[in-house]
């Protein structure tokens, strides 16, 4: 699997997602001290919103002229958005309206971005499942390092440096994706409504790719949206320390998934998905600091486990040429549900206590994991396309 060009693509995706993993906590550090947690969740939503706006574009984009060059684009517009907060901060408390023009920037880059991250994969990796799994195993030590990282950068040396170093994560990105070098389709004179038509037929046509997305709206908006403007403020000083624990969590999923190959994945993943409830139902309980952080294991055991599940089906059920589109499409549908929950943290903390929102947002991840486990086509889904055949990856240029 350790080819040059899954090691570049790896490089990438490990030193952009430890910036990821840093602005969160750096957002609701930062920005909450100064503007509270509607500050926060409504720059999260406008960085969400637009990404969803954008990401069917992105999905185009990928198919079109390659989903590396699509990355790479979205990498240089986020190094200048970071860079931007990063020297009005420098001035102390940087304008509101800043904050919230570079997160819609920012969101659309990472829509034009998005699409690509599952589209690669084929490309650069002949198991699927082990690149997702090892990738997710990556994106869980990030998360490990990230947000620790963060708080204390964010004590000693302010949101300046956090930011800062976020935009370089996006420069080394840039680099690396710029030497992978993989199969891209030849770019056909543009027709943008066809294109967009087409992969909304090939996502409509799969009932177990929709109707994952329509359960996942509820998680969106009642589970993960609301969860960091939320339990930042219920946590505190302890927040990046717990979210560390997440990202632990999240490293024995990932290995878990690179051994474990159940015959019907999505199936297998919805169970292990129930874990998950302890990530809310600890914060919601008031729970002292180790139980909070066992329970954000066990939550990042489940919830990665779950996403190479989810990954591993799409990269292998849904062919190369429309693999991009249908894939914004998914992440779009998925990630809607939570610009709407982050938008509502604010409004919400005026009229329910935090601690009895996330009780409910534990109460509906049990409601998600029984929806997923009650839809047959979800259920059956088998690890291989019908007839068993292999996907093919494209015939396309260099670059």
């Amino acid at each position: 699997m350790w080819t040059r060009n899954f090691t570049l693509y790896f490089g990438a995706r490990t030193i952009s997602l430890l910036g990821d993993a840093m602005m969160p906590v750096a957002a609701a550090l930062a920005i909450g001290q100064v503007y509270g947690i509607a500050g926060v969740g409504y720059v999260l939503a406008i960085w969400t919103a637009s990404a969803v706006l954008f990401i069917l574009f992105g999905g185009v984009f990928a198919d079109r002229f390659g989903a590396r060059t699509a990355m790479i684009g979205a990498d240089v517009v986020r190094i200048i958005t970071q860079g931007a907060v990063a020297f009005a901060f420098l001035d102390g408390a940087p304008p509101y309206a800043l904050l919230l023009a570079t997160a819609f920037l920012s969101g659309a880059a990472a829509g034009m971005f998005e699409p690509g991250v599952n589209g690669m994969v084929p490309l650069v990796a002949r198991d699927p499942q082990q690149a997702n799994a090892t990738l997710k195993i990556a994106e869980a030590i990030t998360q490990l390092a990230g947000p620790a990282l963060a708080g204390i950068l964010v004590l000693t040396a302010g949101p300046v440096v956090v930011y800062a170093l976020d935009a370089g994560t996006f420069l080394v990105s840039a680099a690396c994706l710029l030497l992978v070098r993989v199969a891209v389709p030849k770019p056909e004179p543009a027709n943008l409504l066809s294109d967009l038509r087409r992969g909304w037929q090939e996502f409509k046509a799969r009932s177990w790719m929709w109707s994952v997305i329509l359960v996942w709206v509820f998680w969106g908006v009642l589970v993960v949206g609301p969860y960091v403007p939320l339990s930042s403020q219920v946590i505190g000083a302890d927040y990046g320390w717990v979210m560390a624990a997440l990202g632990l969590g999240t490293v024995v999923g990932g290995l878990v998934a690179i051994r474990l190959r159940p015959r019907r994945p999505l199936a297998a993943g919805a169970v292990a998905l129930s874990g998950y409830v302890a990530v809310p139902l600890t914060v919601a309980l008031g729970s002292p600091l180790p139980v909070l952080m066992a329970g954000h294991v066990l939550g990042g055991c489940a919830w990665a486990f779950w996403s190479v599940m989810w990954s591993t089906s799409v990269q292998t059920q849904v062919a190369p040429d429309v693999l991009n589109r249908v894939s914004a499409y998914q992440v779009a549908g998925s990630v809607a549900g939570m610009a709407v929950g982050q938008a509502l943290a604010g409004p919400a903390a005026l009229l329910v206590e935090p601690r009895t929102f996330l009780l409910g947002s534990a109460m509906v991840a049990v409601g998600v994991v029984a929806a997923l486990l009650l839809i047959r086509p979800v259920r059956e889904l088998g690890r291989q396309p019908a007839g068993g055949q292999s996907i093919p990856v494209p015939a396309g240029v260099l670059t």
